[in-house]
């Protein structure tokens, strides 16, 4: 099998480059609720929660999953729009335009938008490529935390995304990735070259603000 760093090549050359200053997130915790998408392909229910906590200038984003396909590494990121300001939005079973039986990472791009920010062992370098996504325990449960310098991650958002801020609110947190041998139709849509099965949302949640 060809390593990640291999087959998602052509994924991170679709993240575009801009720049320009934005204005930091305010203090505050954001979570998301965490819901099962395409569970008969996962082999179970994924689910969990993720919260990304601001103060001052370090973010720490923080996700415990369950019912995760055991034993492999799973992508996982925001993801927003690149235009306007409308707000992310989780895919409902109606987002199977192509009726195959799994809502694939191209069919959430209408309702969600893009892969915006990773969360690996360096999210500010918003790189989707990386070999140190969580890779799930025999019981399925993973815990991931990582904190990072908000200004860098605010300062490498608006070189990505141009004229977009981090606005957590309007994102939605995406947890990818099921088993190589899953049968996954032929038709189920990914990037580029990048196997669907690496790319396959399985859970997902809408990050709104907690309160304090």
């Amino acid at each position: 099998m060809r390593p990640l760093t291999t087959i998602l090549g052509t994924a991170a050359a679709l993240v575009a480059l801009g720049g320009a200053g934005m204005a930091q997130q305010s203090d505050g915790t954001w979570r998301a609720d965490l819901a099962p998408l395409n569970a008969e392909a996962a082999g179970g229910e994924a689910g969990g929660t993720a919260t990304l906590a601001v103060s001052g200038d370090t973010l720490t984003i923080t996700v415990d999953a369950t019912g995760m396909p055991p034993g492999i590494m799973h992508l996982q990121h925001f993801h927003g729009f690149t235009e306007g300001d409308d707000a992310s939005r989780c895919p409902s079973p109606e987002a199977d335009a192509n009726g195959d039986g799994v809502i694939d990472l191209i069919e959430t791009e209408a309702l969600a938008g893009t892969t915006m920010v990773p969360f690996h062992d360096d999210p500010v370098s918003m790189a989707i490529v990386s070999d140190s996504y969580p890779v799930a325990a025999d019981d399925g449960t993973y815990h991931y935390e990582q904190s990072v310098p908000l200004a860098d991650l605010t300062a490498a958002f608006s070189e990505a995304f141009p004229g977009q801020e981090l606005d957590f609110e309007r994102r939605v947190v995406f947890l990818h990735g099921v088993a190589e041998d899953s049968q996954l139709p032929d038709t189920a849509q990914s990037l580029g070259d990048v196997p669907a099965h690496v790319t396959l949302p399985i859970a997902c949640g809408e990050l709104r603000k907690a309160e304090s």
